[in-house]
């Protein structure tokens, strides 16, 4: 029997607030434990919550962003439940009346887009961290860190509207370009900035009715994400082909076994008892503030992508990557602007650039050729100053050093060879030495021209012009 999975996901990403979303505490990463606290966000009897405007701006940038449909009026609501790093035992989040719902998000999958639907986009709080030291030994312990307690974040919960978990990871990152974008989260899933659970269910093909589901926690990483879906959808598969039953529970993701593991049972939204927050007002949204938010919205990365392609006409793959980032994509539009070959730019940018920093671990904003410095070096290729080899040697001295191409090619001697009589003499000389060669290729061994533009090429170190190179053998060749 043939099976398909459905798949939704729950999406929360810390918002780039200076501040904590109801108190004035520093919403900064890191910071010595509990160092980023106060009354407030520790939950200490008589402590009032205020909330954070600009974190309320932000949601809202995103849920256009996501074509969502935004509340006039929503409601914060407490969300019950014990937990050491939850130290008011109860989060501060949306429940009946959230900031927006019904939006979506367009991934491109098989060639062809498809649009995953948003439920809601809500607000919250962040909760705690406990740090776990010396496990599986008696002196074991746990600690807890408030520094990330009351930090905003939203939720971004989707339809279950996704069949694969190559789908998911393509929506993920489709959610993490909108948020850079907008500049309101950095996407660090390492920092847990941008944090995702899965829940995930199987029926045979054709079933109207959804089967049972499972949610899937401990997913850093757009590979685990995958990784644990494809595992949980094979495992439900082998269940059912079984007659046994799908437990609806919660399960962790287990890296290093490449499995997912029992956690606890699934709970439902009863087993939290929401209330309103009987200390914070209803929240008002009005037409005015919505637009004046929308007016800010910069361009975002669908629309950049069909602009790039229709624009500079390169592919959409080369679009897709060269979007992924504001900054990428102003790095790619700058070097379009100096030298002007589109497609150009994006094979060395994609290739040669991209693979130098993904070696180093760099972003592009870190990169040590300016924009200028790289189209000035295609300007020497085509100008026939340097051969698309020599090309090479240049890219990787300016990553490295930071100078300009024209300085490299003078220290280094790299000029490429283009002298028609002192190439002429070299072709001779590899003529003389090969005659054998010779023969076979004026036999009628055509492939042979590629032997012999190497050994030309090998002794003049790489600088002859590959184009003058072939022209000039297939004179001297056909001479006989």
């Amino acid at each position: 029997m043939d099976y398909e999975a459905i798949i939704g996901l729950e999406v929360h990403a810390q918002l780039l607030t200076r501040s904590k979303i109801f108190c004035g505490c520093p919403a900064a990463f890191g910071g010595e434990p509990n160092t980023h606290t106060c009354p407030v966000c520790t939950g200490q009897p008589g402590s009032l919550p205020v909330l954070n405007v600009k974190a309320v701006e932000f949601a809202i940038k995103m849920a256009l962003a996501c074509h969502c449909k935004i509340s006039p009026f929503c409601l914060f609501a407490r969300k019950n439940y014990f937990y050491p790093d939850l130290p008011k035992g109860y989060q501060i989040s949306q429940y009946e009346y959230p900031l927006a719902k019904d939006g979506y998000v367009e991934v491109s999958t098989d060639g062809r887009g498809k649009r995953i639907g948003i439920i809601r986009i809500h607000m919250e709080e962040d909760a705690g961290k406990l740090v776990h030291e010396g496990a599986f030994e008696t002196s074991a312990s746990s600690l807890v860190d408030f520094n990330r307690t009351g930090v905003p974040l939203i939720e971004i919960v989707s339809d279950p509207d996704i069949r694969t978990p190559e789908e998911a990871g393509l929506y993920l990152r489709g959610l993490r370009d909108i948020l850079r974008y907008l500049q309101i989260c950095d996407g660090d899933m390492e920092k847990g900035s941008f944090r995702c659970d899965a829940n995930v269910s199987v029926r045979p093909q054709g079933q109207r009715d959804f089967g049972t589901r499972t949610e899937l926690k401990n997913l850093n990483s757009f590979r685990h994400v995958e990784k644990a879906l494809e595992y949980e959808i094979k495992r439900q598969i082998g269940l059912l082909e079984a007659g046994e039953e799908v437990v609806q529970e919660t399960r962790l993701w287990d890296e290093d076994q490449g499995r997912t593991l029992s956690m606890r049972g699934k709970e439902e939204a009863h087993d939290y008892r929401y209330f309103p927050d009987p200390d914070l007002v209803p929240l008002e949204v009005s037409e005015a503030w919505i637009e004046d938010i929308r007016g800010t919205l910069p361009e975002l990365p669908a629309e950049k992508r069909q602009r790039f392609i229709r624009q500079y006409g390169i592919p959409e793959y080369d679009a897709g990557i060269l979007t992924a980032s504001q900054s990428l994509a102003d790095y790619y539009e700058e070097c379009v602007r100096l030298f002007g070959e589109a497609k150009m730019v994006s094979n060395w940018i994609m290739g040669d650039l991209l693979r130098e920093l993904k070696k180093d671990d760099r972003e592009i904003e870190q990169c040590s050729v300016p924009p200028k410095h790289l189209a000035s070096m295609l300007k020497m290729i085509t100008d026939g100053l340097i051969s698309g080899k020599i090309a090479k040697t240049v890219f990787e001295e300016m990553y490295r050093s930071g100078k300009g191409p024209e300085e490299i090619v003078q220290e280094k001697g790299l000029v490429q060879l283009t002298d028609v009589d002192e190439i002429q003499r070299i072709i001779r000389r590899v003529l003389e030495e090969n005659p054998k060669l010779v023969e076979d290729y004026q036999k009628g061994k055509e492939q042979l021209l590629g032997f012999f533009v190497g050994q030309v090429m090998k002794a003049t170190r790489g600088k002859a012009n590959p184009k003058l190179v072939n022209e000039l053998l297939r004179k001297s060749l056909s001479k006989g």
